[in-house]
C-alpha cells in the first residue's frame, strides 16, 4: 500500500508543478509603474487602489509611488522605473512642464507613458504619451462658473483660488472663466492666487484674500482641500454668511461640506473610471488596437440635493 501510495505521488507531481508554474508565469507576467502627485490624497489613493485591482485581472502588478507633490522626486522615481525595466508607466504629473522629463527618458527606453488625471504640458513630450485619461476640468469649471452666478445673484466680487502648477487646475479656472464670459456676467474676479491644493495652503491665501479684499462674496477653489482650507479661513473671519464657495472634486469630504452647506458645489469626477480606462488603454495598446489620444470624462454638478440621499456621503467615498 505504502508502495503504490508512493508510486501515485510520483506520477501526479509533475502535474501539481506544472499547474504552480503557470500561476507564478501568470501572476509576475508584467509590471507597471505608476507615480502620483501625492498618495496620502484619498483620491489618488483610490486611483492607485482600482488600478492595482485592475490591472491584477490581466495579469499585471502595479507599484505605486507618491511624487509628494515634488516634481523632482517624480521625475526620479520615473527614472528608477525605467531601470527597472517596467512594462509601462502610469503619470499622474507633480508638475505638467516638468514631468516631460520623466516621459522623455521612458520614451528613450521604450516604455509607453500613460497620463491620467493631469496631462503632461511640455509641448514635445505631449506626443510622446501614448493616451491620457482624466475628467473633463474645462467642463467641470463651467459647471462651477453656472453655479457661481445663480448663487450670487450674478453680481458681486469673486477670488479664485488657484493652482497653476497644474494643468488640471488651469482647465478649471479656464472653464469657471469662460462661463462667467459666456454669460456677460457682470461678476468681477478679482484676485486669483495658489492655495497649493491644500487645506492648510487653501487657508493660508484665503486669509490674505479676505484682508486684500473683504467685500468679495464668492470664492471658488480648484479642489476640495483648499476649499475646505478657504472655508476655515471665512469662519474665521466670521464672512460664512457673506461668502459663497464653490469647490472641484466631490471627494468625500466635499460631499460632506456640500451636505453640510458649507459649499455650494463640488463638480463630481469620477477616478473609478480613470482608473480603470487608464489600465484598459494599456490592454489594448498591448493588443495593438488603436487607442484615444485623449478621453475625458464628463464632469457633473454636485449640490445640496445630491448630498441628500448620497449613499457613497454616507460611506465616506468617491
Amino acid at each position: 500500500m505504502k508502495r503504490l501510495t508512493f508510486l501515485s505521488l510520483v506520477s501526479i507531481l509533475p502535474f501539481i508543478l506544472a499547474g504552480c508554474g503557470e500561476k507564478e508565469t501568470t501572476a509576475s507576467q508584467g509590471r507597471i509603474g505608476m507615480t502620483c502627485m501625492d498618495l496620502t490624497n484619498p483620491f489618488f489613493k483610490l486611483i492607485a487602489n482600482v488600478m492595482t485591482e485592475e490591472a491584477a485581472t490581466h495579469g499585471y502588478a502595479i507599484t505605486a509611488l507618491s511624487g509628494e507633490n515634488d516634481p523632482a522626486k517624480q521625475n526620479s522615481q520615473i527614472t528608477d522605473f525605467v531601470a527597472q525595466g517596467v512594462d509601462a508607466i502610469f503619470l499622474n504629473p507633480v508638475d505638467s512642464q516638468s514631468a516631460g522629463q520623466g516621459v522623455k527618458a521612458a520614451h528613450e527606453a521604450g516604455i509607453p507613458v500613460f497620463t491620467f488625471d493631469v496631462q503632461v504640458s511640455d509641448t514635445e513630450a505631449q506626443d510622446l504619451v501614448m493616451a491620457h485619461i482624466g475628467s473633463d476640468n474645462f467642463q467641470g469649471g463651467v459647471l462651477a462658473g453656472k453655479s457661481m452666478m445663480e448663487a450670487l445673484g450674478n453680481q458681486g466680487q469673486v477670488a479664485i483660488v488657484s493652482l497653476p502648477e497644474v494643468s488640471s487646475c488651469i482647465l478649471r479656472v479656464d472653464g469657471f472663466k469662460k462661463a462667467l464670459a459666456d454669460a456677460n456676467s457682470p461678476l468681477e474676479i478679482v484676485t486669483e492666487l495658489s492655495g497649493k491644493g491644500s487645506r492648510d495652503g487653501g487657508y493660508a491665501v484665503t486669509t490674505d484674500i479676505l484682508q486684500a479684499h473683504p467685500d468679495i462674496t464668492g470664492i471658488f477653489a480648484i479642489n476640495d482641500p483648499s476649499a475646505l482650507g478657504a472655508h476655515a479661513a471665512v469662519v474665521r473671519a466670521g464672512k460664512q454668511e457673506q461668502i459663497t464657495l464653490v469647490a472641484f472634486d466631490a471627494s468625500p469630504a466635499g460631499k460632506q461640506a456640500v451636505f453640510e452647506k458649507k459649499i455650494i458645489d463640488t463638480p463630481q469626477q469620477f477616478p473609478r473610471k480613470m482608473a480603470v480606462g487608464t489600465v484598459q488603454a494599456f490592454v489594448d495598446y498591448l493588443a495593438g488596437e488603436a487607442i484615444e489620444k485623449k478621453t475625458l470624462i464628463p464632469c457633473a454638478h454636485y449640490h445640496y440635493d445630491d448630498s441628500l440621499n448620497d449613499e457613497s456621503r454616507i460611506a465616506e467615498q468617491w
